[in-house]
């Protein structure tokens, strides 16, 4: 298929050429499609319509997040070995403002 051809264009092209004798391996060819897509056409006058993925599920931490931020929150004031994670060696108030606008903390 041509750059800036559409499916509805090929579809238009294909038909007329395989009734007038063109044979099946010859259209993909042409056309630079695969035999599927001719078929395809040959089968259907319009184009099946784009399929669409299903819609993102949420994640399954959604329901935790509110509490995995409070204990991050929590471990900005703990002790270095008593942090639940691993974070640069920013002052509190630093690490805090990162991880309020969603930063992550991680070396």
């Amino acid at each position: 298929m041509p750059p800036g051809q559409s499916k509805v264009e090929l579809h238009a092209e294909l038909r007329p050429d395989f009734h007038d004798g063109m044979s099946n391996r010859a259209l993909p060819c042409k056309y630079g499609v695969t035999w599927s897509t001719v078929d395809k056409s040959l089968t259907s006058v319009w184009p099946q319509p784009r399929m669409t993925s299903a819609s993102a599920r949420p994640a399954k931490r959604d329901p935790f997040t509110l509490l995995i931020d409070e204990i991050l929150l929590n471990d900005l004031d703990a002790t270095r070995k008593q942090r639940h994670t691993a974070t640069p060696d920013l002052p509190p108030s630093d690490r805090r403002a990162l991880l309020v606008r969603g930063i992550a903390l991680t070396t």
